[in-house]
């Protein structure tokens, strides 16, 4: 993205949505940020991103703007909390990527989705083993039908278990923040059972790396955004640590995570950093 444009990063004081922006206004574009704030933080916030405070379901009455390029990142993103609140996955996920959608169908903007691989775990039966899982795989095939009833520009990505500085903890942390966390307070690290659970764990700037590329070049399909190395969650545990306990399955737990990144690659997308760096950087 050589030439300035308008930008809307939904979800753009979360995790991944922050160094999104942070990394478009270092390119030179002109960001908003829609952000209710449910897991996002005002501690996030980057200069020069213009801020605004609401539920994707209102994006209409929060942006009036045309923006030329939306990341759609503003959604529910835990799996197994989201047994324990079914209807606000559904709110913020069908009820508020619905209205992304009709925002974007309106004012003729490309629109990126920031899609789960949850889908493609347990030989594609993933997309129905969460109602997280689930409503990320139903909102896949809704943008790809947006896409093809009303002529809308559109690219879909697979996030594959995002870590990195910022990453959050507690109930809707992510596992190598907690274990991190653990590790730094002397506690066991707690691993879910059977511990063989695959995962491939990708640093949130080669996340981003992928977002970009799919902004600028990306059309349709998916664009699976994920490293190369697959760890058991167990064998991540002990790259802190011996010190570890195991607890209880819980219901969502998918065993593996099937990769595919042939057409992100075909961008120019390829993983840089490696998970052991990292978690060895952080001891």
């Amino acid at each position: 993205m050589s030439d300035s444009k308008l930008i809307l990063v939904t979800g753009g004081a979360g995790f991944i949505g922050s160094r999104l922006c942070e990394r478009l206004v270092t390119n030179g574009h002109k960001v908003i940020s829609l952000d209710n704030y449910f897991t996002g933080s005002k501690e996030n916030h980057i200069e020069g991103v213009d801020y605004r405070e609401g539920h994707t379901k209102d994006i209409k009455k929060h942006v009036s703007e045309t923006p030329d390029l939306v990341y759609h990142l503003g959604e529910y993103s835990r799996v197994e909390r989201s047994f324990k609140e079914p209807g606000l996955v559904w709110d913020l996920n069908i009820v508020g990527t619905l209205g992304v959608l009709e925002f974007c169908r309106e004012k003729k903007c490309k629109i990126v989705y920031a899609g789960s691989s949850t889908k493609f775990s347990n030989n594609g039966q993933g997309r129905f083993q969460s109602p997280y899982a689930w409503s990320k795989a139903t909102n896949t095939d809704l943008v790809a039908n947006y896409g093809n009833w009303f002529d809308l520009p559109y690219s879909i990505t697979y996030f594959y278990n995002v870590y990195g500085p910022g990453e959050r903890n507690g109930t809707y942390g992510t596992v190598i923040e907690i274990f991190r966390q653990q590790y730094l307070a002397q506690k066991p690290l707690t691993v879910r059972l059977p511990g063989t659970q695959e995962r491939n764990f990708t640093h949130i700037d080669d996340i981003v790396d992928g977002l970009l590329l799919v902004g600028e070049k990306g059309e349709g399909k998916g664009y699976g955004l994920g490293a190369s190395e697959t760890f058991s969650v167990l064998e991540v545990a002990k790259l802190f640590t011996d010190n570890i306990e195991m607890l209880p399955n819980q219901a969502g737990n998918r065993l593996d995570a099937p990769l595919d990144t042939k057409n992100s690659r075909a961008l120019g997308w390829s993983q840089k950093r490696k998970l052991a760096d990292y978690i060895e950087s952080q001891k």
